[in-house]
């Protein structure tokens, strides 16, 4: 990829000690709420440690990271990358209305690319309709495959098109399929003419949005075709197909996926990661935006966020297959922030006037005492539902698995499968309030364990009664259910 392309992340690249846009610093709320939590502890109590505990018998090898891309010396990206997790609602008003906003306001100009859509057209419409619903100026762009009569080495080139991209102040990419959008606007690597306009909007002050597929192009590297988390597991990726570049405008260094909560993508998210050497990941579930600025991510709408940190994360490459110790996660929900230089979360002011969850102080009062076991980690929110009950639990940890139920019978790998381990360290806190109706959580700092295991396939069978040890009476058979009438008591 083109050093320039490099060079434009600056604002992001700043997060890692370059520049901050909006430097860190120990007043923030949340930096307060730990503050006080920490003076309700015993004195004897050690200060919190960011380095997790470690299960016995587990590999300090670290895995072997990518070479850092170079970084060229650049002013800072002054816009703002949205991306949005898919599913994205046409009465979600506070997405879409931030979005205007970011832009400028009412009158903000967009431009519109459908050039993932299977009916571009129709896509493309209902995103300018629905921006200008809010006030925008929206126009879509002939910019997609699946216009036939569309000659996209022209298009890309256009002056008419390019000048009508540079007069606005907002760019959305609607959802599909993700490669269309890099093969048309970075074909074979290269940048085009209207690549450069749209990184000319963003890097002064504009604002790149996208949903799902749009979403997905914002790393440098994305999935592009790996729609089996179990594949990825398995190690079954490949560059070129399963994996390609994206544009890359939140940064090299910032990992970014999309449907992801819905979809249990985490577990395909940190295997590509350790494959690619990236320490931070932004996994952005449907209906839910990221707003990425400088140093900053605020999540907004409905649903949530998941920050997986591998900073310290270590692998046994003596296992054989796909195996992590010690990855950290984060879950973000509406209206917390998180600090990518700092690593910490700003939860927000709404969870802050609720409950704080800390396992370390003497108030702590969890609400869940029994233990739970998955047999889907990567069922639709499980792994935030695990999170957000870990934190408000006795527990130290909860466990589950992920296999897959119907291989292909000639799979050498049918019965692999992977035994995830959340557990708590003396960072993990939580927070949650009930001032929107139902409880909402901010889980920091708990962490994740992934190892091989083997499920023998088939899973089950016809079910054989026990048979009686020789010599004993057999045993009595069920009594047949009463009738309500004769059933005493409730």
């Amino acid at each position: 990829m083109r050093s320039w392309i490099w060079g434009g992340f600056a604002a992001l690249a700043l997060a890692f000690g370059a520049h901050a846009a909006q430097p860190t610093t120990t007043s923030t709320p949340v930096a307060q709420a730990q503050q006080r939590a920490q003076q309700q502890r015993p004195v004897a109590t050690p200060p919190r440690s960011t380095a997790p505990v470690r299960p016995a018998g587990a590999s300090t090898a670290p895995a072997a990271p990518a070479p850092a891309p170079q970084v060229d010396a650049e002013p800072p990206i002054r816009g703002y990358a949205v991306p949005i997790g898919g599913a994205l609602k046409a009465d979600n008003e506070e997405v879409w209305q931030r979005i205007v906003q970011l832009a400028g306001g009412k009158g903000a100009r967009f431009v519109v690319f459908g050039t993932a859509s299977e009916d571009p057209e129709a896509s493309a419409k209902q995103v300018v309709d629905l921006l200008q619903r809010r006030g925008a100026v929206a126009e879509a762009l002939p910019v997609a495959p699946k216009f036939s009569w569309v000659d996209l080495t022209k298009v890309v080139r256009d002056p008419a098109l390019i000048a009508k991209v540079k007069a606005a102040k907002g760019v959305f990419f609607t959802g599909g399929l993700q490669e269309r959008i890099v093969d048309v606007l970075q074909p074979g690597g290269q940048s085009t003419p209207m690549l450069e306009a749209i990184w000319e909007v963003y890097r002064k002050g504009g604002v790149v949005a996208g949903t799902s597929a749009g979403a997905a192009i914002m790393s440098t590297i994305m999935f592009r075709d790996a729609p089996s988390v179990m594949n990825v597991l398995k190690g079954r990726f490949a560059d070129g197909k399963q994996v390609d570049r994206g544009l890359g405008f939140v940064g090299p260094h910032l990992f970014v996926d999309q449907h992801f909560l819905k979809r249990g993508r985490f577990g395909r998210m940190i295997p590509l990661m350790m494959a690619k050497g990236y320490k931070l990941g932004l996994g952005v579930d449907e209906n839910t935006a990221a707003i990425i600025r400088g140093d900053e991510i605020e999540v907004i709408g409905d649903r949530g966020c998941l920050i997986v940190d591998l900073t310290e994360a270590q692998q046994d490459t003596s296992l054989g297959a796909f195996n992590v110790q010690g990855a950290r996660l984060s879950y973000l929900e509406h209206g917390d922030r998180y600090h990518l230089r700092a690593r910490s979360t700003s939860p927000s002011a709404p969870k802050l006037r609720g409950d704080v969850h800390d396992a370390e102080s003497p108030n702590f009062k969890p609400y869940y005492t029994d233990d739970v076991f998955h047999l889907d980690m990567l069922g639709d929110s499980t792994i935030s539902n695990a999170m957000s009950r870990l934190i408000d639990s006795v527990r130290k940890e909860v466990k589950g698995l992920a296999f897959d139920v119907l291989p292909r019978s000639n799979d050498p790998l049918a019965e692999l499968g992977f035994m995830f381990r959340v557990y708590k360290g003396s960072d993990s806190m939580g927070w949650s309030t009930e001032e929107f109706g139902g409880e909402q959580f901010t889980v920091t700092n708990l962490y994740l364990d992934i190892t091989p295991v083997r499920l023998p396939m088939p899973l089950y069978g016809g079910w054989t009664p026990p048979r009686a040890p020789a010599g004993s009476a057999a045993p009595p058979p069920a009594p047949a259910a009463s009738s309500p009438s004769q059933r005493t008591g409730s």
